[in-house]
């Protein structure tokens, strides 16, 4: 194994829920299901108002391949497609379903299949059908990581089961409870790509589920390697480098250096839609930090409410100082607790005034800290004073701006308490806005 360059040693804070079972929510009297959940082309609704649906019943698509269907987590009468909140997007259009009780599956699932006996491309498309997306937060189309162009010889699968940020430990009991599951969907994953090398990475703070992902892939060919807890370990970049050895250059992509990287969700999902049909519609959700009364790893539907879901830890123990959607390194702050469960939730911290930085913010003093901490080996601290300075077509082409992966080992290693990501941020929205309005007046 190699380590890569920088990264830092955040306190991992997993002792809140590290032990805590994955508890299965009762089930919503009402879902608020967002039409955002992937990267790639946006769906459209196919039920309107008054719409009676069932569970697994497709809600949402799109005839473009870079898209993610969108199913209903609950059976029962859509009541509006309107514009609600949204972790990351601020505000989206949303199909709101009241439940009905009854929870009953659409019809034709679940399905009992014997993936052994499917080829490659069907199997390819019952994941496609199914919506699954990268389930460790990046959300993008699954299908289109396992269709890799003609000209992109893939001869590595690599499973991420690092789990490197603060707080989470949905994938961490996933690995605990759901390893049978992972070794089928992994198995799938490798048929699909027609791969015979695989590797799952597990940071080595997590020894009980080594041995539990070890003994699942006993009689496999499949190896599980524990690896140095170093954040971001579970970057796809930085997994490749530390497993392979292999480097994936600027701009590209893991598929360059022929490897595909699943998350330990993903593959989960890849199961359940191969073997019994069942669309995306639930996942394991860390409700968690130091003013949750209880933490807890729940399984919820996707259009859960946050606030519910909360409740079903004993509601808080303290004032909230911040709320994150996601971990504290690359998750997103929240302004309210009245928001839905999406399929890239990993979890839903509640922090107190401890665990959060009130410094205000000073002028960079150059010490280099940021550089050394880069796992990317850009420079932050130019990056930050780029973006503040509106100077962000500076950043793209003389800092390498769109390789930051926004990972917050700069901030977390800055003395001046600089808002190093959020200035990447803008100037990666305002050089994206530019392509956008490029590309418009071309088509004039």
């Amino acid at each position: 194994m190699k380590s890569f360059f920088g990264g830092v040693h955040p306190n991992d804070s997993k002792k809140y829920s590290a032990d805590k079972p994955i508890e299965v929510a009762p089930i919503p009297e009402r879902v608020i299901i967002p039409l955002r959940q992937h990267l790639g082309a946006p769906v459209s609704a196919i039920v309107k108002k008054d719409d009676q649906v069932k569970k697994g019943q497709l809600i949402a698509t799109s005839d473009a391949f870079v898209a993610g269907n969108i199913h209903a987590s609950i059976s029962g009468t859509v009541s509006a497609v309107a514009d609600y909140p949204h972790p990351v997007a601020g505000t989206c259009p949303a199909i709101v379903i009241e439940g009905d009780g009854q929870d009953a599956w659409v019809d034709g699932i679940p399905q009992e299949r014997d993936w052994e006996k499917l080829d490659n491309k069907e199997m390819l498309q019952l994941v496609r059908d199914a919506g699954i997306v990268g389930m460790g937060g990046a959300t993008f189309p699954t299908h289109v990581k396992l269709a890799p162009p003609p000209d992109k010889k893939i001869d590595t699968l690599i499973i991420n089961g690092s789990e490197c940020e603060p707080f989470l430990t949905a994938d961490y009991r996933a690995m605990l409870e759901y390893a049978d599951r992972i070794k089928t969907g992994t198995l799938i994953t490798m048929k699909i790509l027609g791969v015979q090398t695989a590797v799952v990475g597990i940071e080595d703070n997590k020894p009980e589920a080594v041995k539990s992902v070890q003994n699942a892939f006993s009689g496999t060919s499949v190896k599980v390697q524990a690896l140095p807890t170093k954040y971001p370990q579970g970057a796809e970049k930085m997994l490749i480098y530390a497993l392979t050895g292999r480097s994936v250059p600027s701009g590209g992509l893991p598929m360059d250096v022929n490897a595909v990287v699943q998350n330990i969700g993903t593959v989960i999902g890849i199961s359940d839609a191969v073997t019994q049909n069942k669309p995306l519609i639930e996942r394991v959700v860390t409700i968690s930090g130091s003013a949750v009364k209880e933490p807890k790893n729940l399984l919820l539907r996707i259009g859960f409410n946050v606030a519910d879901a909360l409740a079903l830890c004993g509601g808080l123990s303290g004032d909230v100082a911040k709320i994150i959607s996601g971990g504290p390194m690359m998750g997103f702050a929240q302004s309210t607790m009245d928001l839905p469960v999406i399929k890239g939730t990993s979890g839903v911290l509640f922090l107190t005034k401890s665990d959060v930085n009130y410094d205000k913010e000073r002028a960079c003093i150059h010490c280099g800290g940021c550089i050394e901490a880069c796992p990317m080996g850009l420079n932050p601290s130019m990056l930050s004073i780029l973006g503040q300075n509106l100077l962000y077509e500076e950043a793209k082409d003389q800092y390498d701006l769109l390789d930051c992966m926004e990972c917050g080992c700069c901030v977390y290693q800055c003395p001046s308490k600089r808002h190093i990501v959020q200035y990447i941020r803008y100037a990666k929205t305002q050089n994206a806005n530019k392509a956008l309005q490029e590309k418009a007046k071309a088509a004039i």
